[in-house]
């Protein structure tokens, strides 16, 4: 009984290859709501998009944003002044109709101010490896929340270029080339209103011919779909998009509009034929928002994932071109670790062996220079004990003699002080 449990497991478990057979239903069975049942799931848990905002200060990137999804954003204005590039992050819950979206903003700070623009683009791409980083860990984890995981990897990078008319500076390429590989990059040329449209046209051909010549690969609007194959194709033949953003608002005829008011007219802001800012929001949000989500995912993301599984050790094949299951590789690169380790640890020890035989050889050294000064010492003591006892014996004999001739002077005073006597008294009887 057993063992025909195991035959049938093993003959259930048994891959079997061959071509799929179509097959063609005899009624209604009900999977044709899979896309309304995506579509609801989806709905309800609402959806992320991040946008990353480069450019030098005073461009006009916190008053696209407004324009771009019609509302106010908080920002405040950025001095010329600071040190470094810094980034800063603003989320925002947005609801248009009954679908929610979580917006993240990020503007970089003081990006172009520096005397010394070499590193600008560093602190950039921290933050976006940063976020990848912070993804790829929350995907390692056992106990894994990607579900309700707040997903802060960039989707798109809007790059501001200002509008000069003579091409692009040698930081627009230098950033745009580090950054083509890990985020999707739009360029835009900013206030594009201060350039007539002879020039602008010019300026756009120059941009996109110096990207070209330096490889800098921008995010193309996607071909693919026959939906929007015509559109996506006629968008790519605009960019980068000249756009001009406003917060105040001109009436026009019978409705009030984005405008930027000037002595000589009104630039409106949703006029196709005064900016490309509806082509850019056309292909932004309403057409290929979806689509940068999963280039970021699939392509930008994946890529980073490679390089740092790879770091970590990890590979698909051995050596012999075979697959390796992810417990082999985490088993071979813990073995790797250990032996690592334990190598590491020998080293540490002979050198602490070194270490203390070291410290021996030197305390045995200053232990036979403080026994030699001890001897010498000693040696030096001895012989001025015995100077000292040589004095002290002279000294002695010298007090003797002293005491001898003093004994002596004393008697001799004391005779010839008996003898004056005597003599006084012979006189006297006379």
């Amino acid at each position: 009984m057993a063992s025909a449990e195991v035959e049938r497991v093993r003959v259930s478990s048994t891959k079997v290859d061959g071509p799929i057979r179509n097959l063609k239903l005899s009624g209604h069975v009900g999977f044709d709501s899979l896309p309304d049942q995506l579509v609801n799931k989806s709905v309800q848990n609402g959806f992320i998009f991040n946008i990353l905002c480069i450019g030098e200060t005073g461009l006009g990137k916190s008053t696209l944003m407004d324009s771009l999804f019609n509302t106010s954003f908080e920002s405040s204005a950025s001095p010329h002044s600071l040190p470094s590039v810094k980034l800063k992050a603003h989320t925002y819950e947005l609801q248009e109709s009954n679908v929610r979206l979580k917006l993240t903003i990020v503007d970089t700070v003081g990006y172009g101010d520096q005397i010394n623009k070499e590193d600008s683009f560093k602190a950039i791409v921290d933050y976006i490896d940063a976020q990848f980083e912070s993804y790829l860990q929350e995907e390692l984890k056992i106990k894994r929340s990607l579900a309700t995981f707040h997903d802060t990897r960039i989707h798109v990078c809007l790059y501001f270029i200002c509008p000069t008319g003579h091409g692009l500076k040698s930081i627009d390429l230098m950033c745009m080339k580090k950054l083509d590989t890990k985020v999707n990059i739009i360029p835009i040329i900013a206030k594009a209103d201060t350039i007539s449209k002879t020039e602008l046209q010019k300026f756009k051909e120059k941009i996109v011919h110096e990207l070209s010549n330096n490889g800098v690969q921008i995010y193309q609007f996607p071909v693919d779909d026959e939906n929007v194959t015509e559109v996506n194709a006629q968008m790519n033949s605009h960019v980068p998009f000249a756009v001009v953003g406003s917060t105040d608002f001109v009436r026009v005829g019978n409705k009030m509009m984005r405008s930027r008011q000037y002595p000589w007219g009104t630039v409106q802001v949703e006029n196709e034929s005064h900016c490309d800012f509806v082509k850019l929001r056309e292909m932004l949000i309403r057409t290929n928002m979806e689509d940068m989500r999963e280039k970021t995912h699939m392509r930008h993301y994946e890529l980073y994932r490679k390089k740092r599984l790879e770091q970590m050790g990890f590979t698909d094949v051995d050596s012999d071109n075979k697959p390796v299951s992810f417990q082999q590789s985490f088993e071979q690169k813990r073995s790797h670790h250990l032996q690592e380790l334990q190598q590491k640890e020998d080293e540490m020890r002979q050198m602490f062996v070194n270490r203390v035989k070291e410290k021996e050889l030197e305390l045995k050294d200053e232990e036979k220079d403080l026994h030699s000064k001890f001897d010498k010492l000693k040696k030096d003591h001895s012989e001025e004990k015995r100077k000292l006892d040589e004095l002290r014996k002279t000294m002695e004999e010298d007090i003797i003699e002293f005491n001898r001739r003093k004994t002596q002077i004393a008697q001799q005073q004391a005779l010839s002080s008996s003898h004056h006597t005597l003599t006084l008294g012979k006189s006297k009887k006379k």
